[in-house]
């Protein structure tokens, strides 16, 4: 184990360590109110005296890289780790119910920790994605109790990254249910499914209804994974308010760092959250790189700032933070940025419409008959790259293949004689006209070096219904898309480009065109949309811009 250490150390670019002299108890059970009792391995640095506790809580095992890459690393700079299994996982007695028992759990287990006698006073939280969510679940009810706390890559809510757009997020769902559900048979299990089972759970995302891609996928019902396809309205009593913290992140008292990758997933939750502390005058620190979901850099990045915030607010010594509370990588510049808050001050919203022809300009568009293509449900606009829980399929990719698709349609501005950096939200209208009352409306935002190559930058999905988009006497919709928000400089000699579609399959479920229940729908109704890009109805994305550079 000291030798993997070593090697996480140098992988993950850690500081040095101040002991190599660790102790692991493993096993340690932790009774739950109601008579389940929890898992948990506890490291500790044997000659550092009064070591703080970090704690971890984890549906995905105790021990592997977890250990080896997060828990002794810490333990090796001065903390003590307690790694626990949530409920039903790693050993842990009860039943799995994602998000459903982190609250209550996590409270019982602060109770006992503080009951025991290596317990000195200092507890911190650490852990990217659901390791992220268990912190969030229990902070507001803790207060004072946790020192300090490290969400990275995570939110305080999982019902939104469920539903980006309205949408339904199949890829990442149907993944994340194969993954849990083959961990639930063992360690030979979940070697089948790093194997094969995420070939198998990618061709059950084709299936229709979808209510049945969990048996495709994993070879028996996953009734959470249905209880999802169920539960899409935001205030669903499944998620409000036992699975939905984010009415509560203004209550959290303690110090917050929150560390996020600008192609992940959970972006714009985490970023919300980061609203709600500074809205409560919490002064959260925030740090985004240019990192997907499990991107391993970004881990390391987590866990060195995790090291420094920890310290900081167990000591009471802030002389090693740094001046500025919000760090951000702007893509493009390669370089990192301090900034005093989010969104950064000094930057004007500049709105680049789609123009006739496939252009795309700063200014408003001529007269011109609108673009037009048709979305099959049956063959699907496939996604490519993006925010995504999968770490090789996420990020920037080149979309040429994507942008020779007829169902895809593509608006260029000119090269730019000077660098133009976008920091901060990005948003998209697009008057649209449908042949159907539901439909899907995609936006990209794409880098175009002067080889021609076309690199995602950010984009979103809306799905649209007559009641949230109503039409107009044309029968035009004006729709409104979030897109991720991004730190990014285009850079001179480049091009900026727009793609516009009504899909990203499986990244998004299919709109099957009949507003028929997602889970049970069959039928595949083609759309024939049409894209105004006139002085009456214009279509245009929305940066934050700085020319100042």
């Amino acid at each position: 184990m000291p030798l993997l250490s070593r090697v996480a150390e140098r992988v993950l670019a850690l500081p040095p360590a101040v002991t190599r002299d660790v102790e692991v108890r493993r096993g340690l059970t932790i009774p739950m109110p109601d008579g389940v009792e929890l898992v948990a391995d506890l490291y500790r640095p044997r000659r550092v005296p009064g070591a703080p506790t970090v704690l971890i809580r984890t549906p995905y095992g105790r021990g592997g890289l977890l250990g080896a890459g997060v828990c002794r690393p810490f333990a090796e700079r001065g903390f003590q780790v307690l790694v626990q299994a949530c409920r039903g996982t790693g050993g842990s007695g009860g039943r799995f119910d994602p998000f459903g028992h982190e609250r209550a759990d996590g409270l019982a287990t602060l109770d006992w920790v503080e009951k025991q006698p290596w317990f000195n006073g200092g507890l911190l939280t650490f852990g990217p994605s659901y390791l992220g969510y268990t912190q969030w679940a229990m902070a507001a009810d803790a207060r004072d109790r946790i020192t300090a706390m490290v969400p990275v890559v995570t939110a305080s809510q999982f019902r939104d990254q469920t539903y980006l757009g309205d949408s339904y997020t199949l890829r990442g769902t149907l993944n994340w249910a194969a993954l849990m559900t083959a961990r639930e048979g063992g360690p030979l299990r979940a070697l089948w499914h790093d194997l094969y089972g995420r070939r198998r759970a990618l061709a059950a995302m084709e299936h229709l209804p979808l209510a049945e891609a969990d048996v495709r996928a994993t070879g028996r019902p996953v009734e959470w994974f249905r209880r999802w396809l169920e539960s899409d309205a935001p205030d669903h009593p499944y998620w409000v308010p036992e699975r939905d913290h984010r009415a509560r992140v203004g209550e959290v008292t303690a110090p917050v760092h929150l560390v996020g990758g600008w192609h992940d997933l959970f972006l714009y939750s985490q970023l919300e959250d980061y609203a709600a502390l500074r809205d409560a005058g919490r002064g959260p620190y925030l740090t985004i790189g240019s990192w997907t979901h499990s991107d391993r850099a970004g881990l390391g990045v987590a866990m060195s700032e995790a090291l420094t915030w920890f310290r900081a607010h167990v000591t009471g010594d802030r002389g090693a933070l740094r001046e500025h509370p919000v760090r951000l990588y702007v893509q493009g510049a390669q370089e990192w940025r301090d900034y005093p808050e989010w969104p950064p001050p000094g930057t004007a919203q500049e709105t680049w419409w789609l123009q006739p022809g496939g252009g795309l300009a700063p200014r408003s568009p001529a007269e011109s008959a609108p673009s037009r293509f048709r979305y099959d449900p049956s063959d699907p606009t496939p996604g490519v790259g993006g925010p995504l829980l999968d770490g090789k399929a996420a990020g920037p990719k080149d979309n040429a293949a994507l942008e020779a698709r007829p169902d895809v349609l593509v608006f260029t501005g000119p090269v730019l004689d000077a660098p133009l950096e976008v920091i901060g939200p990005v948003t998209a209208r697009i008057a649209l006209r449908s042949s159907r009352e539901h439909t899907d409306v995609f936006v990209r935002v794409c880098d175009v070096d002067p080889a021609g190559r076309s690199l995602n930058v950010c984009d979103g999905l809306q799905r649209v219904t007559p009641e949230r988009f109503p039409a107009d006497g044309d029968g035009v919709r004006s729709v409104t898309v979030r897109l991720w928000p991004t730190a990014y400089r285009f850079r001179a000699g480049h091009r900026l480009r727009v793609q516009v579609s009504s899909g990203s399959f499986p990244r998004f479920a299919r709109n099957p065109g009949t507003g028929e229940p997602l889970g049970a729908a069959v039928r595949l109704l083609p759309a024939d949309q049409e894209i105004f890009h006139d002085p009456a109805r214009r279509s245009g994305v929305t940066f934050p811009v700085s020319r100042t550079l």
